[in-house]
């Protein structure tokens, strides 16, 4: 991270370069790297209607099974059996997955689903419930496992079918690393040693669909780590703040070699502002200030 010390008329900027990759961005990669082609989507296209058919039951199974496995059983408080409006919640949200991906679908909205349903699972939902990554990761290998019965038994013999479960893999393998995306920066929002209170103002509320929050920090911290944490959580927010722009850099390969790399940064707009306290940060010290226990920060958008 750096700030740029560059003074344009009454206003400074400052630039974040270590923010991790937004959901569509992350989304776009995996895409790319698994390789999803024409012809996993003609052969995905030829099952969605068995697996369709099945939907209901792999609702109601995986729920049957979670609430059955104590571990899972306890931690949705269902030890003592399930609550029913908890229960219908949950199946609810399950069959809008469900439908979407059986749908095939590919939409940056999508991925920002994913990654919101990440977070929830990290206790960022309204019921504060925290479902760790083993159990999300588990549970779509179990709709992966679900996939390949339902298709032996409704298209037996099938040859469509492996190329079908191929490309349902690799899709259900993008749905998973989305949400363990949102799960481990939500887990970064609330590790630290203290924490701060962030101030949103503006169409900053509408963002984050709430005033005012608290945020983990370390010791030590400095504003850096609370901006990188807040842009982190809330990606959504980063057409509206930030300038995107690339600093050329250099590696070395295994054998010395360098090569040329480029990385993204985030230089915020004219007229966004963060305070400290009640002061400037570009004023008052910048990124590299350090942040203390019970200190404000306070985010404003232009025209404030």
């Amino acid at each position: 991270m750096s700030q740029n010390q560059a003074i344009n008329g009454h206003n400074r900027a400052w630039t974040l370069t270590n923010l991790l990759p937004a959901p569509e961005e992350e989304w776009d990669r995996l895409r790319a790297f698994l390789n999803l082609t024409q012809a996993d989507f003609e052969a995905m296209l030829a099952t969605v209607e068995p697996l369709f058919r099945r939907g209901p039951e792999l609702v109601v199974g995986t729920y049957d099974y979670l609430l059955q496995n104590h571990e899972t059983a306890v931690i949705l408080g269902w030890e003592n059996g399930a609550d029913e409006k908890h229960l219908a919640e949950r199946r609810r949200f399950f069959t809008v997955w469900l439908a979407r991906l059986l749908g095939l679908d590919l939409s940056h909205d999508f991925a920002r689903y994913l990654f919101r349903a990440g977070q929830i699972h990290a206790a960022r939902g309204p019921r504060k419930i925290h479902v760790p990554e083993t159990y999300v990761t588990g549970s779509i290998s179990l709709v992966n496992a679900a996939f390949a019965r339902f298709l032996s038994e409704e298209m037996p013999g099938d040859p469509v079918v492996p190329a079908a479960l191929a490309g349902w893999n690799k899709l259900l393998t993008m749905n998973q690393h989305l949400m363990n995306h949102g799960y481990h920066i939500a887990r970064a929002w609330d590790d630290g040693d203290f924490t701060v209170q962030i101030e949103l103002f503006g169409r900053m509320r509408h963002l984050a669909h709430r005033p005012q929050l608290q945020m983990g920090m370390p010791d030590g911290g400095h504003m850096a780590q609370a901006m990188e944490k807040f842009f982190n959580y809330y990606p959504q927010a980063r057409p509206d703040v930030f300038a995107i722009g690339w600093l050329p850099g250099e590696r070395l390969d295994e054998r010395g070699t360098p090569w040329m790399t480029v990385q993204k940064t985030y230089r915020a707009q004219t007229g966004w502002r963060v305070l400290l306290n009640g002061r400037d940060m570009v004023y008052s010290g910048g990124l590299q200030q350090t942040v203390q226990p019970g200190d404000r920060i306070s985010i404003f958008p232009p025209g404030r």
